[in-house]
């Protein structure tokens, strides 16, 4: 499949790398990452990473206006498991599409597709691809790589961590001699209204009986702690390993796009089939929601409530 796939990127004379709304590094840093090691690879080609920018993660590289789509273009779509998801593109415009992602199979987008549920991150899939193929990487390229993989594993701690992610880093890290301070830095640095924001959602957080916690953050809290609404997101997986929380869950209020995002984690219950159902999707102990109606949020905590009950259930028998 990445033989196949290297085969239609070297057919196309215009290719549009997208990924999901809301994006997080993985996503940011994979579609980047593509599109530099393609233009690296074939520099006459048209290539473009597009979606909505992030301020906050302009160090990965800049992204791209849309182009005005052809009849005889490629859209490559990472990290996004679904088409309702996809951002700063039309799904229909394109001539061929094809999907790399690691999320639970949902939507099919095109012939060709590497699907991994067992990939620590989109980056890791890009990674393989560009290893196994003659696309071409740079520093710049492995760090982005990196820095996707580090960031949707958790620093490596999550499940989702093989021994195969561990040689996939080595190899980058050897062979681009990569400064892990200088990158770290990037994913973790933080200015302290975020920290004492962190500090204000642990004292204030709901922890029901069955191990869920949750918090429904206003405008009037982001404005107290001088942080932005995206902060919340950014924030969410540094609550594992709370001994009483066996999931939980933030949201918080888009008024640019008018919904709800709802954010959650799990070290346990399965999160993503109860997210799904309320304009949301992810994986097993990781996935999001988008929400409309502001009385889908008390349902939605109530079946996440009731996820961590079954599951001590099932855990004590």
């Amino acid at each position: 499949m990445e033989k196949k796939i290297y085969n239609a990127i070297k057919k196309y004379n215009t290719i549009v790398v997208a990924r999901h709304i809301g994006p997080d590094p993985d996503a940011i840093a994979s579609q980047i990452a593509l599109r530099d090691s393609i233009k690296l690879t074939f520099p006459k080609k048209n290539v473009y990473a597009v979606g909505v920018g992030v301020a906050k993660f302009k160090a990965y590289g800049p992204l791209d206006k849309t182009p005005d789509i052809t009849e005889d273009s490629l859209l490559i779509v990472v990290d996004v498991p679904n088409i309702h998801r996809i951002d700063g593109v039309t799904f229909s415009d394109f001539k061929e599409v094809i999907k790399i992602d690691h999320h639970p199979l949902e939507d099919k987008m095109g012939k060709l597709e590497i699907i991994d549920e067992t990939a620590s991150s989109a980056c890791e899939i890009i990674t393989r691809l560009i290893m196994n193929t003659k696309l071409k990487m740079d520093v710049k390229v492995a760090e982005n790589l990196f820095l996707g993989i580090a960031s949707d594993s958790d620093r490596f701690l999550l499940p989702t961590t093989t021994p195969a992610t561990f040689q996939i880093v080595s190899k980058l890290i050897n062979d681009y001699k990569l400064d892990l301070k200088k990158l770290y830095n990037i994913l973790y640095e933080k200015p302290l209204n975020d920290f004492r924001f962190q500090a204000f959602l642990a004292l204030n957080m709901t922890v029901t009986e069955n191990g869920f916690a949750y918090m429904k953050i206003t405008s009037e809290m982001i404005k107290e702690y001088g942080v932005d609404s995206a902060t919340a997101s950014n924030l969410v997986n540094n609550f594992n390993y709370i001994k009483e929380v066996l999931a939980w869950a933030f949201v918080s209020y888009d008024e640019r796009q008018e919904l709800f995002r709802v954010n959650i984690r799990s070290r346990g219950p399965i999160i993503n089939e109860v997210a799904s159902k309320y304009n949301g999707g992810g994986h097993k102990y990781a996935s999001g929601c988008r929400i409309k109606n502001e009385d889908d949020i008390d349902k939605l905590f109530h079946e996440l409530d009731e996820a961590c009950n079954e599951y001590s259930k099932n855990i004590n028998q």
